[in-house]
């Protein structure tokens, strides 16, 4: 069981200072993974034995196991050379389409256990109510976020791709407020930005839907609307983007499904613009 999967099971049992000590690991699980368990008392300000009853609350044998579990999973997954030299050496004979197909196959399959159509739905009509949609993603993430903003706008919906730095992007959510939305993207670790985002789009009661990998449920702030399932391939190799694509796909076809007469219309639109254009 991974260190995100045991925060989840013991969430609710948390004290505070122990979620303090959960935010620092998944902000930064390099600084953390090669620290003290002093070092990371004294850097959000609790007492070191803290440190170690989280340790033991989420089933390590104490700090240097926790701290080690961290190193695994988040050192070693952000190495990309490393990630895919694992998934090459984990080949079978069968070959690499083979295996990447049973893999694809395999984490579709089980997408449906995370993610249900109560909870699709949920997100759609909070999309579907916002007067302009933020989409926010790093990384390869940016794919995604390149593709859902586009269906969204082939939907007639008002949206604006967030893009660059910390300046940049105060600057674009400036005009956020409540008849808003924000959709942001956050895989192998919560993403720069992700936090100041969130808070932001909370203070403006603005709503946030995120589109997450195994993460999901660690994120700090939480999102309004949370569509999360693991990726295809281990936590130490390659990962694809078919599962959140997956998601996205789901997440437009149930905007449709919900108000199909907008939607159709401007689809319309979009096909006798293009034919006027082209």
């Amino acid at each position: 069981m991974s260190v995100l999967e045991r925060v989840k099971e013991a969430a609710e049992t948390l004290t505070p200072a122990e979620q303090l000590l959960i935010k620092q690991v998944i902000t930064n699980p390099r600084d953390i993974a090669l620290g003290t368990a002093s070092g990371l008392a004294q850097r959000i300000g609790v007492h070191e034995a803290t440190a170690s009853r989280l340790a033991k609350k989420l089933g390590y044998p104490n700090y240097a196991g926790f701290r080690a579990a961290i190193q695994e999973e988040f050192i070693v997954r952000t190495d990309p050379a490393t990630r895919v030299r694992n998934t090459l050496q984990q080949t079978s004979e069968a070959g690499l389409v083979t295996d990447l197909v049973s893999r694809e196959i395999e984490a579709l399959a089980g997408l449906q256990r995370y993610v249900d159509d109560a909870t699709l739905l949920a997100a759609a009509h909070a999309l579907l109510k916002a007067r302009r949609i933020y989409v926010f993603a790093r990384g390869n993430a940016e794919a995604l976020a390149v593709l859902i903003d586009r269906r969204l706008r082939r939907m007639g919906r008002d949206t604006v791709l967030l893009a660059g730095e910390g300046r940049d992007l105060a600057e674009q959510v400036l005009g956020m407020d409540s008849d808003d939305a924000i959709i942001a993207f956050a895989f192998r670790r919560q993403p720069t930005h992700y936090g100041a985002l969130l808070n932001h789009a909370r203070a403006k009661s603005a709503t946030s839907v995120v589109v997450s990998g195994s993460v999901g449920p660690s994120l700090v702030p939480a999102a309004d609307h949370l569509l999360f399932a693991p990726r295809t391939g281990s936590q130490d190799a390659f990962q694809t983007l078919t599962v959140p694509m997956a998601i996205c796909n789901a997440l437009v076809l149930a905007m449709a499904k919900e108000d199909p007469r907008a939607s159709f219309e401007y689809l319309e639109t979009l096909g006798q613009l293009i034919d006027a254009f082209d």
